[in-house]
């Protein structure tokens, strides 16, 4: 390819490039033109902020990082000099320490040095020769205390910082340092522990206390102190001596690395992490939010897209109030073309100006049929023209009707349909009338809803007239009767008093009377209507001695056709359902009797053998006694020994009887609030007579602290011995050996569809329940003995429901082998009055 063709190719793809941008902005919409054309200047004054912040932070950063290389230097320089101060010092210590462990220098040679080193060094503060039993030789300035502490620490058994130090000196060998945690009342001490070795034997430590403040004065060079503020800090970050600037977290919202720390840390050799070295830069160099380029390029570019941004924003709003405009306009023509009204316009002469789309389809005739058109109208039926045209000249004379007129159209094609028409004035923008506007709606089908309602409602009240059940319907706070139907009005005539009275006497708390007839407001107005009315009704049986009969009466709060909160009252008579309920009840009462006589009838004969031993016993003692008074070989106290036990006895015997005879007593029902634990004991005690005959165990188990039941106790301990008895009586069937005739009766709290219950189980080590007599084990006269009457589980039953409580049975498997049975049932923990349980009425 030829060279000048290779250089006109750039030319030929920068006028691609153009072409398409050029194509690519003339299919933008000019809102979107207008969109970019403003964003782009904005965008290129940030780009611009953008670099000026860029370039200046950029050269903030390099400035930053040379100041922090200067501090990283003078620190290492620093910490190097007191390194070497420090180790120029332990290489002295040192030397002694191998003359004392040579015993080459005397006490008082020892302390002669140690008295010119501490003159002659300012940050030694104390020095002390301690052997390898914790004495203290020799000790001098500061180090005194730190060798009391040593001493004190190993009689407290406490641990001191001092201690420490000795203890790894002993263990390594070495030269060790420790910094003492800092106290309030002393300065803080560097201490240096080196151990004293003779021939490989640890002979004592030579502790030398050194001052942090003195290493920091005569240890950091002077010109360093000068430009930077230099501290020293222990293991834990705090300051044991030097100074220290605050640290001011002043961090830019979009500059993060405009607030500079010039500071560094390292630790001191050879003390090492025990004791820190840190310099902060007394001044740092000027920031870039504080310059003044900065800030006068900030708000040049905050000026320049701020006005940018309001002419985007000025121009933007014109053309959305355009826009509005036009939508207002066609929103206002699509409404009045699309609703379902028909709306017309007349000037003061009557004549027709405009017709919408809806008036021209209800009617059939087109908008160049109507407009200019005087009445007669062309959509008047013929037979009411006249009087259309009178109405309408009544209408236009000022006489409308709020509530508009009706009237028969006819359309084009000669069908009618009804419709209802609203007139009022046509006013225009300057308050002048300049017509009249019609608006007609087609109300057909409402007419026809209509009728249909009214005939439902015909229906309806037929219903309830002929229903044999009282309706009644008053609204509340008035004695006003609403409604009432046919059976109402016979027991308790066209007043409100019976309603009032069956609520009343039902228990529902009904308002005072008011008189709201004189006020247009209901009083009740504020009352949440529609909750009300969808509430459960209330139920309640009641007897009404005017009609001699007993009503169940049913409440219920209803929002009443005017807008009024109402009670509505359902009484229905029960007087033939009561009389079979209370026949049922005497027969239930008398059953529940027959199965306890025939229970201590089948335990008549361990009753006897129970009550033959306090006899027996009664009868021995009296004899035993009588003998020896006649003998006159009795004392005092032996008889009154004798006649104690013989006292005792007789009270067993007529515990028993009295146990017996409370059992199987009949009496009325009484739910009272019972203690589990006196209930489960007497019926064990009644329980275990039997089961001693059968030879079985009874192990039982009540919970702690186990709440009040509101029960029938006698009803519940009949249900219990019944219970164990049969246990005891699968047991025996069973020919169990002595080890496994075990029946076990627990009662513990559960929770049953998330209520507390109280469940009671009697588990057996029988052979279960076959699957043919599970499914009729409580039918009643259905019984697996031969001769059991079949009553007793169905009694149990039912006594366990009439306290609204559930009884189940199950087998116990041991992998396929039936290994026993265990009969439960709970009771519910319930505040309800003992009224609100239906009680058999049972007479003595």
């Amino acid at each position: 390819m030829p060279l000048p063709q290779l250089s006109t190719l750039p030319n030929q793809l920068s006028l691609t490039t153009i072409g398409r941008a050029r194509a690519w902005w003339k299919r933008l919409t000019p809102v979107r033109q207008d969109r970019f054309a403003m964003l782009a200047p904005l965008v290129a004054v940030m780009l611009f902020f953008i670099a000026i912040v860029a370039a200046l932070g950029y050269l903030r950063i390099e400035e930053m990082d040379r100041e922090q290389e200067a501090v990283q230097r003078d620190v290492e320089y620093s910490q190097q000099r007191l390194r070497l101060r420090l180790l120029e010092r332990q290489e002295q210590f040192m030397r002694v320490a191998r003359e004392l462990a040579n015993r080459e220098l005397s006490v008082a040679e020892f302390k002669t040095r140690v008295e010119y080193m501490l003159n002659q060094y300012p940050e030694v503060q104390g020095v002390a020769w301690i052997d390898e039993r914790r004495r203290v030789k020799v000790s001098s300035g500061t180090a005194i205390n730190a060798a009391s502490q040593l001493i004190t620490a190993q009689e407290n058994s406490k641990r001191s910082d001092t201690e420490s130090g000795f203890l790894q000196a002993r263990d390594t060998a070495l030269p060790i340092y420790i910094q003492q945690v800092r106290n309030g009342e002393f300065t803080p001490l560097l201490q240096l522990h080196v151990p004293l070795v003779d021939k490989g034997r640890f002979v004592g430590v030579l502790l030398v206390e050194y001052s942090v403040d003195g290493l920091y004065r005569y240890g950091v060079p002077s010109e360093m102190s000068a430009r930077y503020a230099v501290s020293l800090l222990d293991g834990k970050g705090a300051l044991i001596a030097g100074s220290s600037i605050p640290t001011k977290k002043v961090v830019s919202k979009f500059l993060p690395w405009a607030a500079p720390s010039n500071e560094y840390t390292m630790p001191v050799s050879p003390v090492g992490d025990g004791l820190v070295m840190r310099a902060q830069a007394y001044r740092a160099s000027m920031s870039v939010v504080s310059s003044g380029l900065f800030w006068l390029v900030t708000a040049l570019s905050v000026m320049t897209a701020w006005m940018l941004i309001a002419n985007w924003r000025h121009s933007r709003r014109r053309l959305q109030a355009q826009q509005a405009l036009i939508q207002e306009t066609t929103f206002r023509r699509a409404m009045e073309n699309s609703m379902l009204t028909g709306m017309r316009a007349m000037d003061l002469q009557g004549r027709i100006t405009y017709v919408n789309a809806a008036f021209c389809q209800m009617t059939g005739w087109s908008e160049s049929d109507l407009v200019g058109r005087t009445a007669p109208f062309p959509y008047w039926p013929e037979g009411d023209r006249e009087h259309l045209a009178a109405r309408l000249e009544e209408e236009m004379t000022g006489n409308n009707t709020a509530g508009g007129f009706q009237v028969s159209v006819q359309r084009r094609d000669r069908s009618k349909f009804e419709a209802r028409l609203y007139l009022s004035p046509l006013i225009d923008a300057n308050g002048v009338q300049t017509g009249w506007m019609t608006s007609m709606t087609d109300i057909t089908e409402p007419n026809r809803v209509r009728e249909q309602l009214t005939a439902a409602h015909q229906r309806f009240t037929t219903v309830l007239e002929a229903l044999d059940a009282s309706i009644s319907v008053a609204p509340l706070g008035s004695d006003e009767l609403l409604f009432a139907n046919k059976l109402y009005r016979q027991w308790f005539g066209i007043r409100a008093d019976g309603h009032l009275q069956l609520v009343a006497e039902a228990g529902v708390p009904a308002a005072q009377p008011n008189d709201e007839s004189r006020d247009e407001v209901d009083a009740f107005a504020g009352l949440p209507t529609t909750a009300l009315s969808e509430t459960e009704a209330e139920r309640a049986e009641i007897f009404i001695a005017a009609l001699g009969k007993w009503m169940e009466v049913r409440t219920r709060y209803l929002s009443w056709v005017d807008g009024r909160l109402a009670q509505m009252v359902i009484a229905t008579d029960i007087t033939s359902r009561r009389l079979a309920e209370e026949q049922a009840a005497t027969q239930a009462e008398r059953a529940q009797t027959a199965s306890r006589m025939i229970t201590m009838g089948e335990m008549a004969s361990s009753v006897a053998h129970e009550l033959n031993q306090p006899l027996t016993a009664i009868n021995n003692y009296c004899n035993g006694m009588v003998s020896r008074i006649k003998a006159k070989q009795i004392t005092e106290e032996e008889l009154l020994g004798a006649l104690e036990k013989t006292a005792k006895q007789a009270h067993r015997a007529g515990q028993i009887i009295q146990r017996i005879r409370s059992f199987v007593k009949r009496s009325e029902p009484n739910r009272t609030n019972a203690e589990v634990a006196t209930m489960v004991a007497e019926a064990v005690e009644l329980a275990e007579i039997e089961l001693r005959r059968f030879n079985v165990r009874l192990n039982h188990y009540v919970a702690a602290r186990l709440p009040q039941l509101l029960v029938d106790p006698i009803l519940i301990e009949q249900v219990l011995v019944n219970l164990l008895r049969n246990a005891a009586e699968s047991i025996d069937m069973a020919l169990r050996q002595t080890a496994q005739r075990v029946v076990e009766l627990r009662v513990v709290p559960r929770r049953v569809d998330d209520k507390p219950v109280i469940e009671f189980s009697v588990q057996d080590t029988g052979k279960g329940i076959a699957p043919e007599v599970m499914a009729r084990l409580y039918e009643a006269f259905f019984s697996t003995k031969a001769d059991g009457m079949g009553i007793g589980l169905s009694l149990c039953r039912s006594i366990v429901e009439s306290h609204m409580g559930r009884m189940t049975a199950e087998n116990i498997y041991n992998g396929n082998v039936v290994t026993g049975c265990r009969f439960s049932f709970w009771i519910p923990l319930s505040e309800a009055s003992p009224d609100s349980i239906r009680i058999p009425r049972i007479s003595k």
